[in-house]
């Protein structure tokens, strides 16, 4: 088996999805929620009040889970180019539960920023800005495709015995 042209645009189309999901996750831990959470501050003054009050909002794991992500998708990228065994189904169902594996770890990485937001702050600790929806969306898609693709791939591969006549 050669090296598939689809497979290659499937791995590269997957990659870049992967790695946008990580900047949105980034962009929505480190930015966009602490500002809807504390409007009017910018975030110098969001951790700066949050440290005074014992409260660290800006943590790495944002980006360690990010990166994870990301060297996660360049390595199903790797692979897809490398093993020649590999169908391009197999490389999107890959990139698929890259994606809805990111629903789990932005609770995560989000869970001590947001709670030391609703400490610092008095707030609740969820989302107060719109990012964490749209990759709960996302992964939630993600899941769906793998699961209603699953279901397709193992009623279209059955064989179906012949009838037995008598």
């Amino acid at each position: 088996m050669s090296l598939s042209p689809h497979r290659t645009l499937v791995a590269a189309v997957g990659t870049a999805a992967v790695a946008a999901y990580a900047v949105v996750l980034v962009l929505q831990i480190c930015v966009w929620n602490p500002l809807a959470a504390v409007p009017g501050s910018s975030l110098a003054e969001i951790g700066s009040q949050a440290a005074t009050r014992g409260e660290s909002v800006f943590t790495p794991a944002p980006w360690v889970f990010a990166a994870i992500g990301v060297a996660l998708a360049v390595a199903v990228l790797v692979l897809s180019v490398v093993a020649r065994r590999t169908s391009t189904a197999g490389v999107a169902a890959g990139y698929l539960a890259l994606i809805a594996a990111g629903a789990p770890a932005y609770f995560v990485a989000s869970f001590g920023p947001g709670m030391a937001l609703a400490d610092a702050f008095g707030i609740s600790g969820g989302d107060h800005a719109p990012g964490g929806s749209v990759l709960m969306v996302a992964s939630g898609t993600a899941a769906v495709v793998i699961a209603v693709g699953g279901v397709a791939l193992a009623t279209s591969s059955r064989t179906v015995a012949p009838a037995i006549r008598v």
